[in-house]
């Protein structure tokens, strides 16, 4: 089995697919209105990007800015659509008002992907929670949880780092089986030490898209993040 890192990338539609993939992404994360920072894209375009690619995709299920699960029923209801349509991964992460994780609203969404053995990410709520070691004890053991998208900070990767290093060094234990991936303000120039502190997955957005986020992504943009993991 290859050992090599993930990289992740953002993907609002298919050109946008199309160009990760062949600039070497392993995964995508399907989101649309990244003003908002990130919501659940139509089914049609999940649809029209499954068919074009072939890599996994990890669709977000947010309605609306902020971490706040205010229409849990709507979003069990489209997390159903998009399994009925082919979607077998997901990205999720909803706190309560005082910034600790809302176990009901995870749940209810999880119970409606876990019988389908469905696989997950918890995305960067983690960064604004009041508590980031009390949440991922809370959620130890949700059915499908394998990855945590994250900083270390709100602010970003550089003021995360020593966050992300002593949490990579907890691997294994309680709360901290999940792989973290790094997403938030990453740089080219934080891969060395993160890889060297055992962080093997990598999260872009803007960074795979030169021309800011009016632009497609970029498949030399991604090829050059593929080869600075690879160690090229």
């Amino acid at each position: 089995m290859s050992k090599r890192a993930v990289l992740e990338v953002i993907a609002l539609d298919v050109e946008d697919a199309v160009a990760a993939q062949a600039g070497g992404a392993d995964r995508l994360e399907l989101i649309t209105d990244m003003a908002a920072d990130g919501l659940t894209p139509p089914v049609a375009t999940f649809v029209a990007i499954r068919a074009a690619v072939d890599i996994p995709l990890r669709v977000m299920l947010r309605l609306e800015d902020g971490f706040a699960a205010r229409e849990t029923d709507r979003l069990v209801a489209v997390a159903r659509e998009l399994r009925a349509a082919g979607a077998e991964e997901f990205v999720l992460g909803f706190l309560d008002a005082a910034g600790g994780v809302d176990l009901g609203a995870v749940e209810r969404v999880v119970d409606e992907l876990a019988g389908s053995g469905c696989r997950w990410t918890f995305h960067r709520a983690i960064d604004h929670a009041a508590d980031r070691d009390a949440l991922r004890k809370q959620l130890d053991g949700v059915p499908g949880l394998d990855t945590y998208l994250t900083a270390g900070s709100s602010a970003g990767v550089d003021d995360g780092l020593p966050t992300l290093l002593a949490e990579a060094a907890r691997r294994g234990e309680p709360g901290y089986e999940q792989r973290i991936l790094v997403g938030g303000g990453l740089r080219l120039d934080h891969v060395p030490g993160l890889l060297a502190g055992g962080i093997d997955a990598f999260h872009i957005g803007g960074a795979a898209r030169p021309g800011g986020w009016g632009e497609r992504v970029s498949a030399a943009a991604v090829e050059e993040w593929r080869g600075a993991l690879d160690g090229g």
